[in-house]
């Protein structure tokens, strides 16, 4: 099955927030579809960091070197970019240009095998446990514990709420509101906390050590680039675990991450750090340390094959703004019930992209998206 073609899109769809009326999110992404020459097209994604880079790089460097190329030698297609286009191990846009393509490829293996991915990557279980990430900077407590309750409401059994957020708030403030979920959703609800990155260790150890008693679940991304050694310290420094590794980019950093123990559960995101081949590397890496895995960085309609392909995966975090947008570009994607997410079994993905929206929402040049500015997590910062 030899690839034909690899074309890749920008897209973008803004997301309202429900029961928040200034809370708006605005996701983009690049959609990436692989032809073969046998007929059969595969498709995937990678999210919003530097969109016309990874399209460019995807576009003028990526494709060029992969058309001709088994669509089913996924292993020799990585060892080709990193040899050829990638011998020093960069991240980012060639990270996630290489995810967008690889999840396609899997796809590919999947129709043509007619079995689900997360059956190619192991078959440990068709469900996952999920989290809904429910508390964004910008809410107050009161919006705070409403979304909480609202949540709850809908089924979901485990939270997670944005820490570090805002610059006007403190270290101490954020405790404050953590306690105050706490107390809102009582005992038997999972809540987690995550900093995307926004702490000093000083900081992180602070809060960490304010919210014990809230018996967290984890502490995602609590430190300024993940420092690994920094990140080490602190998690023999405080009780609440440690969770780090959305966007990390290849198994060099995870390995860095489990060895030294800085971590308690690892999260690589299949769009961010090389797509299911390599993050399904990170999930053996971990098994051999005995340490779970579970999704930070949203996406979980493309992750939860590699949560429940492996007998390490955990639960699949159900973002809001991301959920929604999977729910509006493709047909068929699953939704949490009672804290359960569950595979349909189709080939591939098992589900397929609304050709239409995507056409609607495509951006064809930078200044399409200029009309309100978001963060890089697609907060809303501003009309």
């Amino acid at each position: 099955m030899i690839i034909s073609d690899i074309k890749a899109t920008v897209h973008y769809h803004d997301v309202q927030v429900p029961g928040v009326v200034e809370s708006v999110e605005r996701r983009i992404f690049v959609y990436v579809e692989v032809f073969t020459d046998e007929g059969l097209a595969g498709f995937g994604l990678t999210g919003a960091m530097l969109p016309w880079a990874v399209k460019s790089c995807i576009d003028h460097h990526l494709a060029p070197a992969l058309i001709g190329k088994n669509a089913l030698h996924r292993e020799a297609i990585h060892n080709y970019v990193w040899h050829h286009l990638n011998t020093r191990g960069y991240t980012g846009v060639i990270s996630n240009a290489l995810s967008a393509i690889d999840i396609a490829l899997w796809d590919l293996a999947g129709k043509r095998t007619e079995q689900s991915i997360h059956e190619l990557l192991g078959g440990y279980r068709d469900w996952a446990p999920t989290y809904a990430t429910f508390g964004y900077p910008s809410l107050d407590d009161d919006q705070l514990v409403a979304q909480a309750k609202r949540f709850i409401a809908d089924g979901h059994r485990i939270l997670k709420m944005v820490v570090g957020g805002n610059p006007h708030r403190t270290w101490q403030d954020d405790a404050r509101r953590v306690r105050c979920v706490r107390e809102a959703i009582g005992e038997d609800i999972g809540l987690i906390i995550d900093a995307n990155c926004r702490f000093d260790p000083v900081e992180a150890r602070y809060l960490a050590m304010a919210v014990e008693s809230c018996n967290l679940l984890w502490f995602e991304e609590p430190l300024h680039v993940n420092d690994v050694e920094a990140l080490r310290d602190l998690r023999a420094n405080v009780r609440v675990p440690i969770a780090v590794g959305q966007m990390e980019g290849h198994r060099f950093r995870y390995r860095d991450l489990i060895a030294s123990r800085a971590v308690d559960i690892i999260q690589p995101n299949v769009i961010y750090n090389g797509g299911f081949t390599e993050s399904l590397k990170v999930a053996h890496m971990a098994q051999a340390f005995n340490m779970p895995m579970s999704n930070g960085g949203g996406w979980p309609i493309f992750n939860m094959h590699l949560l429940c392909g492996v007998m390490n995966g955990g639960a699949v975090e159900f973002h809001y703004g991301i959920w929604q947008v999977g729910k509006h570009f493709f047909t068929g994607t699953p939704d949490p019930v009672e804290g359960v997410m569950r595979l349909s079994g189709l080939p591939g993905l098992g589900f397929t992209p609304k050709q239409d929206a995507l056409a609607a929402a495509r951006v064809d040049e930078p200044r399409q998206l200029l009309s309100a500015s978001h963060d890089a997590h697609g907060y809303r910062t501003g009309a």
